[in-house]
């Protein structure tokens, strides 16, 4: 029987019915006409984002908001003055995510290669934990060349306790990180649930995304999400299925591979998605990629559009924030120059929006 923590649903559970929110009710909160941010993180009234290099992005990998609308590097300019010449393990590469620990840490997801599809470099693949008291970095966690292997793409990463659990977007698989000691494992790797599906585009504008050699973008187990309680973990690739799995499980490694992935189970058939943030109550939102819209789906299987609006263009990871907003950056990934051919086809300025969660009735 599926637990009642989460449930296990099936397609042909999800309905969609009428928005939730008014468009007037979606805030733009900062904007950049250089900077391309797919993550936002918020603090105390602190707001962080973030994006990857090879969106052409300008200006630092992780910022902080100023009041005046500009962007500090954050926590220092060293951390963002990486270069080619440049050792690699004490800055930042490739920033694709941050996250908020719970107890006052804000934590990067370096993949480490500055290029897409690219093989991270010696010391570049890392996890670093950036302390918001203090404004410095207390940790580095190194992701080692048999974590982050040729073809890695360490996309995300959620926290339970003393262990991480990361995606390889690149070289499909979980990564389970003890915190305690930085000892890490690749799990479920090459599963069918973390591999992207053959005939599953991720399609915006009425158009598939196409990756740099002109197929069709695949990419692999990239958004993942705790149930509230810790037990389970949710996960799939960009274009979904998405699959669940208990943490207990991950956490022993004694468990063999075979056995491992003899426990995944079928979780929600999502479409494309460009990121999710879990509540506090189970309700999982994620971004529709095709209808330029922020979804809910609820724990009885129940999908609720929030807002469809045409600057929610390829929302990525939005970030439910204390006051009960959700922060919504818009990369536009789609329209970046890698996936057009050499041709960059954003529309500026790139904008960070939120959006109250407890609408009227």
């Amino acid at each position: 029987m599926p637990r009642r923590d989460v449930l296990a649903i099936p397609a042909a559970a999800l309905a969609c019915d009428a928005a939730l929110a008014r468009p007037d009710m979606l805030v733009p909160v900062a904007e950049s006409r250089g900077m391309i941010w797919n993550a936002v993180a918020v603090d105390r009234g602190r707001v962080f984002v973030a994006g990857p290099r090879w969106t052409g992005s300008q200006g630092p990998a992780l910022g902080l908001l100023e009041a005046d609308g500009t962007i500090r590097p954050y926590p220092d300019a060293a951390w963002n003055g990486w270069t080619r010449e440049r050792e690699s393990a004490e800055a930042f590469v490739n920033v694709n995510a941050v996250h908020m620990d719970g107890r006052g840490g804000l934590w990067v997801v370096d993949t480490g290669s500055p290029d897409f599809g690219g093989d991270p470099l010696p010391g570049g693949a890392k996890l670093v934990r950036i302390d918001l008291t203090t404004d410095r970095v207390s940790r580095v966690v190194p992701l080692g060349p048999q974590i982050a292997r040729p073809g890695s793409y360490v996309d995300d990463v959620r926290i339970r306790g003393e262990t991480a659990y990361l995606t390889d977007a690149g070289r499909p698989g979980l990564i389970v990180l003890d915190l305690r000691d930085g000892n890490a494992r690749r799990v479920l790797e090459g599963h069918p649930s973390t591999i992207a599906p053959e005939g599953r585009a991720a399609v915006l504008d009425g158009q598939p995304v196409r990756a740099p050699d002109g197929g069709v973008l695949r990419v692999h187990v990239d958004p993942l999400e705790l149930t509230p309680d810790g037990s389970w973990l949710l996960y799939g690739p960009l274009t979904g299925p998405w699959s669940r799995i208990e943490t207990r499980l991950l956490d022993d490694p004694s468990i063999p591979p075979a056995e491992l992935g003899a426990r995944v189970e079928p979780w929600a058939d999502l479409p494309p998605v460009g990121g999710t943030a879990m509540d506090g109550n189970g309700d999982l939102y994620f971004t529709d990629l095709a209808e330029d819209a922020l979804k809910r789906l609820d724990r009885d299987g129940r999908i609720t559009t929030v807002l469809r609006d045409p600057r929610l263009h390829w929302v990525d990871a939005p970030f439910i924030g204390a006051d009960r907003n959700i922060w919504l950056p818009v990369p536009q990934m789609d329209r970046v120059a890698l996936f057009n051919g050499g041709q960059a086809r954003t529309r500026w300025p790139v904008q960070l929006f939120r959006l109250p969660l407890d609408q009227p009735g």
